[in-house]
């Protein structure tokens, strides 16, 4: 067994024995831990000629999760830790490639990996520093969840309140670990290449009004590209139970160092009308400039056409988005929810001339127990179709399990 896996699996041991006893510290008085189980099938069916049949694997997902308190004082000191581990239940015969596991040698899928992640922490008043594993999302950077186990970054964040309404963060992040990985990589931008080993960040979001909140962000991806975001969002209130929610955004982004000449802008809007337990959106998303949006390989770019398998930002890419949600609760059925959307791309620049056009289908069905001895306890269900003339024709559906048990 893999170092790092026996040292997760004692982690996931040790929840349940050792780390009670850590607990009647004086550090540990405000922590607590959880365990997630996430059982994840996911399965690709590639519908072009030419193409492999499909990409299928079933993986189990051990996530241990613990955070502590600080210590008194001005400055109080803290520490959390992430366990990460992930189990091949099957992986078919030539399958792999799922995102789900890691490729081992042969062309196939790794039986096991595994992540311990550390990260110390100062608060001083309302502002806190974490140092070393982090998992966090802004405008300007997020991390992956969509797969088994999360991306991780490692660097340092800073997260200030001491002005009411205004939240500034910022940061620099040195490495990355992808969602099936063990190990921290260096960066690389999606669709533009190229490697750099730093990232740089800062903003700030500012609730103007109880409805409405602008937002501004700076990252440099050092030698690659720089980019600023803009951003607000809107609810206005149109009667009982009765809104509509605006979310506008727009981004610049240009080379870095001694990188090729780099030229982006996008725009987005999403608006939202929200009515009791339904929800009814549309989007639209403009790319403009000589290149692709660009984001850092591996995680989730703040876009607003940015679904299950696809981004919609391709260089001169325009696409709308239509969405329907639909809380349950409303028929008596608490922790069911619905969520459909459809979304379409045209105007793609791509190598082979033309003007390039895709689609793409999302359904989304998920189940939450509220009460009992099963409370918690998850299942969802993702479906996708995305046609288009450029790239891939593909059908997706992915089952996910999940359970936390909060352990402390």
């Amino acid at each position: 067994m893999h170092p790092n896996t026996r040292l997760a699996a004692v982690l996931i041991a040790g929840s349940g024995l050792g780390w009670p006893l850590l607990a009647q510290s004086e550090l540990l008085e405000d922590s607590h831990a959880s365990l997630e189980l996430r059982n994840f099938y996911f399965n690709r069916d590639f519908r072009q000629s030419g193409a492999r049949d499909k990409a299928e694997e079933w993986a189990q997902g051990f996530l241990l999760r613990m955070e502590s308190g600080y210590t008194e004082g001005t400055i109080g000191v803290g520490a959390d830790a992430i366990g990460l581990l992930g189990v091949k239940l099957d992986s078919g015969d030539g399958t792999a490639g799922t995102g789900l596991l890691p490729a081992d040698q042969s062309g196939g899928s790794q039986d096991d990996y595994s992540k311990l992640g550390l990260t110390g922490k100062l608060k001083a008043s309302n502002s806190v520093l974490k140092v070393g594993t982090l998992h966090f999302k802004s405008p300007i950077v997020s991390a992956n969840d969509s797969r088994l186990l999360p991306q991780l970054f490692r660097g340092a964040l800073l997260n200030v309140q001491e002005i009411d309404n205004l939240i500034l963060q910022g940061g620099r992040l040195d490495r990355i670990k992808l969602n099936n990985s063990s190990d921290y990589q260096d960066f690389s931008a999606n669709r533009i290449g190229g490697q750099s080993d730093a990232f740089n960040f800062g903003g700030g979001d500012y609730r103007v009004s109880p409805t409405l909140t602008a937002s501004l962000h700076y990252g440099q991806l050092e030698d690659i590209y720089r980019q600023t975001f803009a951003g607000l969002v809107h609810t206005l209130p149109l009667g009982e139970q009765l809104s509509l929610k605006s979310d506008l955004r727009y981004a610049t982004s240009r080379e870095d160092g001694s990188f090729r000449d780099l030229d982006n802008k996008a725009s987005g809007a999403l608006f939202t009308l929200k009515a009791g337990s339904h929800a009814l959106g549309a989007g639209y998303q403009r790319m403009s400039g000589d290149d692709p949006f660009p984001y850092i390989a591996g995680s989730d770019p703040f876009l607003v056409n940015f679904v299950q398998i696809g981004d919609f930002a391709n260089t001169g890419e325009r696409s709308w988005q239509l969405r329907y949600d639909y809380d349950f609760a409303a028929l008596g059925v608490p922790g069911l929810t619905f969520m459909s959307r459809y979304i379409s791309g045209d105007h793609v620049e791509h190598a082979s001339g033309g003007d390039g056009e895709e689609w793409e289908r999302n359904t989304d069905i998920a189940y939450v127990i509220q009460s009992g001895l099963l409370k918690n306890l998850g299942v969802k269900w993702r479906n996708a179709t995305v046609r288009s003339k450029f790239a891939n024709d593909l059908n997706e559906n992915r089952l996910i399990l999940s359970y936390s048990l909060a352990l402390w």
